[in-house]
């Protein structure tokens, strides 16, 4: 890594409000909180966010995900049996929206996501799946490190807010 980059989104308001009003765009819809946290993470994994994968995976486990699936959730192609047709299909959703290969998305993972969402669900996991990757883009600009984030306190500061 090179030089830590002084960053505080909370001396920031205007950046962080704007960031946290992304998420209140999906946070109480019928998306389930663990299947936010695997996109969240596998978005973070794709992207190389160090802070990200530590938080994900921490508030995932939190939320009660196995340590099984979060070993494996980078390779979830290859143990279908552990994710749910729809968390496949969030996660391939999620890669392609996070890769944009070509600039598109494929139709067959657009309708693999149809399957399984609602119109309203597919375009509120799509601005979770936009959230997440700007959260990763600051992260990583700003050399954010990994390791310090105590599991549940984006949740708790959410709560205080």
């Amino acid at each position: 890594m090179s030089q830590q980059r002084p960053f505080n989104f909370m001396k920031l308001q205007g950046i962080y409000q704007a960031m946290m009003g992304l998420s209140a765009g999906y946070e109480n819809s019928t998306l389930e909180h663990t299947l936010l946290e695997l996109v969240k993470l596998r978005a973070s994994q794709l992207n190389g966010c160090g802070f990200c994968v530590d938080m994900h995976t921490k508030d995932a486990r939190l939320e009660g995900e196995t340590e099984q699936r979060l070993y494996l959730l980078s390779v979830w192609r290859e143990a279908p049996g552990l994710y749910t047709p729809r968390e496949q299909a969030a996660l391939a959703w999620t890669e392609a929206v996070t890769r944009l290969e070509n600039q598109h998305v494929a139709d067959s993972v657009y309708d693999q996501a149809r399957a399984q969402f609602s119109d309203e669900e597919l375009a509120k996991l799509t601005l979770a799946i936009v959230a997440i990757n700007g959260w990763n883009r600051f992260n990583i600009a700003f050399n954010v490190p990994a390791g310090s984030y105590k599991a549940g306190s984006l949740k708790a500061a959410r709560a205080r807010a």
